[in-house]
């Protein structure tokens, strides 16, 4: 049996559940210019993302990259 979709499934629903309210966290105590920490933080996953050889990490690197990236865009919205 391969559980490595499952596997990536579930840690992308942690990393979503658990930024959300980060997000809302870091806008109320330090407003939107906190945008630059999370575009760092996407950067760093994606690049680290492309270095990695196993799959299943690469790929929950990958998820978490973006996900941080839209934090940023949520960031604006609140």
């Amino acid at each position: 049996m391969n559980f490595s979709g499952i596997i990536t499934g579930i840690i992308s629903f942690l990393i979503i559940g658990i930024l959300h309210p980060v997000v809302i966290k870091c806008e109320y105590y330090f407003s939107e210019k906190i945008w630059v920490v999370f575009l760092a933080l996407g950067l760093i996953a994606g690049v680290l993302s492309l270095l990695i050889e196993n799959c299943v990490l690469s790929g929950i690197l990958g998820i978490l990259s973006f996900v941080l990236l839209w934090c940023i865009r949520e960031l604006k919205e609140q």
